[in-house]
Order: structure tokens, then C-alpha cells, then sequence
């Protein structure tokens, strides 16, 4: 049964145990990662589908508990803007888990890699888990800048499986590493413009 994704061992289980494996044993963890059958369906549902929501919900509930504070100012932002600004965030990060794939699988030749639109996705999944776990701190606005430290250990993850996954020689895997992160913060900036253009008439219409 160790061969299987981690949600054939039982969905919650398995998703608790995956998570807890590549934050606390990366290097051990990948090569398990790597040699698993996995389908794009299998590494989503309900892996990527669960943790993805832990910020975009945490963010929710912070906000309307505690309030969200800007430039010394605390407000309540409207519950309606709140909620759309959430279930678009959500929806971009799966949507953007997909894409970077996309990317990291077409970059893979460029630097001695070999293809594989699977491993390219499980690569961008997995790393995304240090960033996803983080998020739970958006349920304290105020320590919700932890949650960018879990961000960037996840870029360590992604140097430690990245090479490994898409077959690149390990002199090339610093090179390929770089321009992944500086996909990823493009995607980002790309997403957080996107819900706050998508959500900001409503801002403002819940605060009239």
C-alpha cells in the first residue's frame, strides 16, 4: 500500500500524513513522491482540493473575527466581498497549481530534464503544501506573515524535489529552481491582482 497516492489510504489520513511527510522529511519524502502511479485526478482530488482551502478559508474567518488592519487602520471588510474575494482565491490556486505545471514541464528539456506532465504536477502540488499549510495563520491577521515563512521553506522543498522528478542533472537544478520561483511569484502577483480586481466593486458597494 506504501506505493499508492496518499489518498488511497484514506483521505484525511492520507492527506495529514503527505503533508506532515514533505514539510518535516523533504529529502526522504520526494523519492516516494516520484515512484508512486499518480493521475492528475489523483493528485487534486482531495489533496490539492483540501489544502488548497485552508488559506482562502482562514483568510475568511480572520477577517470577519478579527478584522483585517491596513496602514494602522482596522476594518471588517463586507461578508458578501469577503466570501467572492475567497472562493477566486481558491479557484486560482488550483488553477495556478496546473499552470505552473504546464511550465515546469515545458522548461524541463531546457535544463537537462526529461518531460512528464505527471511528475511536473505533482512537483508544483507538493511544493505548494508548506505555503498552503502557512495559511492556517490567516486566522490571526496579525500573524498571518508567518504564514510567508512556510512560503519560502516550500521553495527549499521545491529545490530538493524539483531535479528529482523531471530528471535534471543536479549542476542544472539551481538554474531550473530560479526560474520556477520566478514563475511562481508572477502567477502570484498575476492571482492577487485578479482577486482584487474581481472583488473590489464589491468592497465598495458593501461599504456604501
Amino acid at each position: 500500500m506504501t506505493d499508492l497516492p496518499p489518498n488511497s489510504a484514506g483521505p484525511a489520513s492520507g492527506i495529514i500524513q503527505r503533508a506532515k511527510d514533505i514539510l518535516l522529511k523533504p529529502k526522504e519524502t520526494w523519492p516516494v513522491i516520484a515512484a508512486e502511479p499518480a493521475t492528475v485526478q489523483s493528485i487534486y482530488v482531495p489533496y490539492v482540493l483540501a489544502l488548497a482551502a485552508i488559506g482562502p478559508l482562514a483568510g475568511l474567518i480572520g477577517g470577519q473575527l478579527f478584522g483585517l488592519t491596513m496602514f494602522g487602520v482596522t476594518y471588517r471588510p463586507p461578508l458578501v466581498s469577503a466570501l467572492v474575494s475567497a472562493i477566486i482565491s481558491y479557484g486560482l490556486s488550483l488553477a495556478t497549481i496546473f499552470v505552473l505545471a504546464l511550465v515546469i514541464d515545458a522548461l524541463a528539456p531546457s535544463f537537462g530534464g526529461q518531460k512528464n506532465p505527471v511528475q511536473a504536477l505533482k512537483v508544483a502540488a507538493y511544493t505548494g503544501t508548506a505555503g498552503w499549510v502557512g495559511g492556517i495563520f490567516g486566522l490571526i491577521p496579525a500573524l498571518s506573515p508567518i504564514g510567508l515563512l512556510f512560503a519560502l521553506y516550500g521553495l527549499y522543498i521545491l529545490y530538493l524535489g524539483l531535479p528529482m522528478l523531471m530528471k535534471a542533472p543536479e549542476e542544472k537544478a539551481l538554474g531550473y529552481t530560479v526560474v520556477v520561483v520566478l514563475v511562481v511569484i508572477a502567477l502570484l502577483i498575476l492571482a492577487t491582482v485578479i482577486v482584487g480586481a474581481l472583488a473590489a466593486p464589491l468592497m465598495m458597494g458593501g461599504s456604501h
